[in-house]
């Protein structure tokens, strides 16, 4: 019986690079294309962490969501194209398609710690 998940089987630098991960608290929206091109899905997402290769977020559900997309972070206009590697229940960790520089990632930080979104209320 085969996998029913397609992974790629060709090595890549970027997947084997570790970068520094950041903590942060902004929405950001997934966009991905329907099956066959029949229109694109949109769903908002809670940004946990971010690096130079990819990035983890929290999504309300997982249900017809693919395994690649783009991710726009708010406070950005940039989209960023994602490969997923790991998704648990409403959990999703991606690769980047191709890393983000060093200063995106430092706006995005920057407006992190500007707004406070990720300051934690006591």
């Amino acid at each position: 019986m085969q996998n029913s998940t397609m992974y790629s089987v060709v090595g890549s630098k970027l997947y084997e690079e570790r970068f520094e991960r950041f903590s942060i608290g902004q929405a950001g929206t997934l966009m991905a294309v329907r099956p066959a091109l029949g229109g694109v899905s949109t769903r908002t997402c809670k940004m946990l962490e971010i690096s130079r290769g990819g990035a983890a977020f929290m999504v309300n559900t997982t249900i017809g969501l693919p395994q690649h997309y783009y991710l726009t972070i708010v406070g950005t206009k940039r989209r960023i194209g994602c490969a997923e590697i790991f998704r648990s229940d409403h959990r999703i960790q991606v690769h980047f398609i191709k890393p983000i520089d060093e200063e995106f990632l430092h706006e995005i930080v920057r407006y992190e710690f500007f707004t406070g979104n990720n300051l934690k209320k006591h």
